[in-house]
């Protein structure tokens, strides 16, 4: 049987922690940022853990 590839998208977009969990970049860190607090942008630029049902479906298309 042949390899399982891995879904190029989303190696891009999430990450897997040493304890198995998916973390992802938060939304809204690309533009307008005059009005958006400072505050605010940096807690949208660290990373968050996926949601349980959205880790399910992003652990298949990982190849995990």
């Amino acid at each position: 049987m042949p390899k399982q590839k891995t879904h190029s998208g989303a190696k891009k977009r999430f990450k897997v922690t040493g304890s198995g969990k998916i973390m992802k970049q938060q939304a809204n860190l690309r533009h307008n940022f005059e009005g958006k607090s400072s505050r605010r942008t940096r807690r949208l630029s660290q990373d968050q853990v996926l949601a349980p049902g959205d880790a399910k479906v992003a652990k298949k298309l990982l190849g995990r």
